[in-house]
C-alpha cells in the first residue's frame, strides 16, 4: 500500500460510534414489590431477570415511581408509595444509570423523601432528573456522555400532588409545552442528543391523550430525539415524529398491580453518533413483581391516534 494511501486512510474520519439506550417504564419499590423482596431476603429480587439486559446497554433509564423513605410504612395498600432504602440494590443490579423522579408520587414521603431519594441516588451514582434540591437546577437537566456523545435528559410530570398536597413544590418539574420547548432548546446547546421523560396520560387507556401529544411533539419540535412516557400503567403506541420517536407509555417495569398492568414494554434505541438510527419495543411480562423481557418485535412507526381536545390525566396509581 502506497504511503499516500496510508496517509489518506489515517486522515479519514472514523465511523460514528453506535450507542444503545434502553428505557423502562414505571418502577415502584414499595408495597407488594417490597414484600416480595422481603420474602426472598433479597432487595434485588424484582430485577434479577432483567439485570443482564439493562446492564448491557450504554445507558439504562426508568421512571422511579416511589421515593425512598427513612421510616415505614413501606407496604400500605393506599396509593402512597414509599420505598425502603435497601431497595436501591435492585436499581444497581439492573445497571440503571438514570431515573426520572418527577411523577405524581414524588412527594409520597414528604419533603424528607425528596431529599433522601436524591441523596441515595447520588451516593450510588445513579443520576436523577425531574426533581432537584434547588428549583433552578431543574432546567439544567442531566448530561451523560457515552462514546464521546453527550446525551442530555429532562423530565416532567403532569401532577405532583397525588390528591394529598394543596400546594405545588417548585423542586418538581411540571409538564408545560412552553417550558419544555425552552428547556430542550437550551439543553441542546450543551448536549448532542436530548431525551425527554414525560409522566402523563390517562391510567389504563391504550391511546395517548392530547396533553401527551402536545407536550411530546413540542419536545421533538424543539430538538429532542426521544420522548419516553409513563404513568398510564399500560403500553401505548410509539410514534415516529419528524426526526424523533415518541413512546407515549411503556407501562410498568417493576410493579405489583393486577391484572393488565402486569404487562409493559422496554424500548431499545440506537444512535449512530448523534443520529437516531433504529428503535424497537420488547414486551415485558411481570410475574409476582418480577419482570421478564420477551423477544423483540419489529417497530411499527405509525402515527398515534390522539384526541384533538385535551383530556384529563389519571390520578390514582
Amino acid at each position: 500500500m502506497s504511503p499516500l494511501l496510508l496517509a489518506a486512510l489515517a486522515l479519514a474520519p472514523a465511523d460514528p460510534p453506535i450507542v444503545h439506550l434502553v428505557f423502562g417504564g414505571d418502577v415502584m419499590l414499595g408495597r407488594g414489590v417490597y414484600a416480595t423482596a422481603q420474602r426472598h431476603k433479597d432487595p434485588s429480587w424484582p430485577f434479577r431477570k432483567i439485570g443482564a439486559e439493562f446492564s448491557a446497554a450504554d445507558i439504562a433509564f426508568a421512571n422511579l415511581e416511589s421515593p425512598f423513605a427513612a421510616a415505614p410504612p413501606y407496604t400500605e395498600e393506599r396509593m402512597v408509595f414509599r420505598a425502603h432504602p435497601s431497595m436501591i440494590d435492585g436499581l444497581l443490579h439492573a445497571g440503571i444509570d438514570i431515573v426520572s423522579t418527577a411523577n405524581n408520587h414524588s412527594r409520597d414521603a414528604g419533603d424528607p423523601g425528596i431529599r433522601l431519594t436524591l441523596e441515595i441516588l447520588a451516593k450510588n451514582k445513579i443520576a436523577a432528573v425531574g426533581t432537584a434540591l434547588q428549583p433552578a437546577a431543574l432546567a439544567q437537566g442531566v448530561i451523560l456522555e457515552r462514546k464521546g456523545i453527550r446525551f442530555g435528559f429532562l423530565a416532567y410530570t403532569y401532577d405532583q400532588r397525588n390528591g394529598n398536597h394543596p400546594d405545588t413544590d417548585p423542586r418538581i418539574a411540571m409538564l408545560d409545552p412552553a417550558l419544555i420547548t425552552t428547556q430542550v432548546r437550551e439543553l441542546r446547546k450543551r448536549a448532542d442528543v436530548v431525551i425527554v421523560s414525560m409522566h402523563a396520560g390517562a391510567e389504563y387507556q391504550s391511546k395517548p391523550n392530547a396533553q401527551q401529544a402536545t407536550a411530546a411533539r413540542a419536545a421533538i419540535d424543539a430538538g429532542a430525539s426521544v420522548v419516553v412516557g409513563h404513568h398510564p400503567h399500560v403500553v401505548q403506541p410509539a410514534e415516529r415524529y419528524k426526526n424523533g420517536v415518541i413512546f407515549y407509555s411503556l407501562g410498568n417495569l417493576v410493579f405489583d398491580q393486577d391484572p393488565r398492568p402486569h404487562e409493559g414494554a422496554v424500548a431499545d434505541v440506537y444512535f449512530k453518533g448523534e443520529t437516531l438510527t433504529d428503535w424497537r419495543l420488547r414486551e415485558v411480562r411481570i410475574i409476582h413483581s418480577v419482570p421478564v423481557i420477551q423477544p423483540a418485535k419489529p417497530p411499527a412507526p405509525k402515527r398515534a391516534s390522539v384526541p384533538t381536545t385535551p383530556a384529563a390525566s389519571g390520578s390514582g396509581k
